[in-house]
């Protein structure tokens, strides 16, 4: 991975895509429904994270909803609910996440060229900031991924007790992680790898993974603490706008 403390990329050119996957389950979250349709100040998780991908300044042409199919009825309940007027397309996942990404990219076939972003639906405080430069970054190196230094020492397991790593050697990938749209179809095209982590792991035999700095309130809602975290940021937010 080629690692970029301020990337200065090539203006972004081509037409930009979207696939956000939501599969979730909430089991960890001990709530009663799928994380990505809790409420977050008044609306669902998933819809803040597509109205971020769907800022006119983004330019995204087409943006992917990637679901379990039984719960398409509760997503068109809930935009029906909150008014959602944002064009996007749902899509059934698959039973991992890599066939849920690989089914929100097969959307995408009568496109031929373009950058193309796979988030996470429960990630709704990406900035605009962080957007934009993942996308640029992409459109000048092939693939681009969000990441942030950690802030706590790291340790390596052993069979034997555990070692030190070097944190500065070190990234904690976010998303988006964008890709030039034929390399990622290409990267789906290969059979699945029991290493899989994320998109970035499926791409990088073929292209080295540019990083892009991130930003800690980017964090993916997977505990109700996360949640917490999750209202304040969004609070304090929009106090600012």
């Amino acid at each position: 991975m080629t690692d970029s403390i301020n990337p200065n990329p090539e203006p972004p050119q081509g037409p930009r895509y979207a696939i956000l996957v939501a599969g979730g389950s909430g089991t960890r979250m001990g709530a009663d429904r799928p994380k990505q349709f809790l409420n977050l100040l008044g609306e669902p998780v998933l819809l803040h994270t597509l109205r971020r991908f769907a800022a006119a300044a983004l330019g995204v042409e087409q943006c992917v909803v990637v679901l379990p199919a039984e719960q398409f009825d509760v997503w068109q309940q809930l935009c029906v609910e909150h008014n959602v007027t944002i064009q996007h397309a749902v899509v059934a996942g698959g039973a991992t996440r890599w066939a849920s990404v690989r089914n929100g990219l097969a959307h995408l076939a009568t496109y031929t060229e373009g950058i193309v972003a796979v988030h996470d639906g429960v990630r709704p405080l990406v900035s605009a900031e962080v957007l934009e430069q993942t996308y640029a970054a992409a459109a000048a190196h092939g693939a681009a991924v969000a990441a942030v230094a950690p802030k706590d020492s790291v340790r390596g397991l052993a069979q034997q007790g555990s070692y030190a790593l070097d944190r500065a050697r070190l990234r904690l990938v976010q998303t988006p992680q964008c890709f030039e749209l034929n390399l990622l179809r290409r990267a789906y095209q290969l059979p699945e790898l029991n290493t899989f982590t994320d998109d970035a792991s499926v791409v990088e035999d073929l292209q080295p993974i540019y990083l892009v700095p991130g930003d800690y309130r980017n964090l993916k809602i997977t505990t109700p603490e996360d949640l917490v975290v999750a209202e304040a940021l969004l609070r304090a937010e929009l106090k600012h706008e």
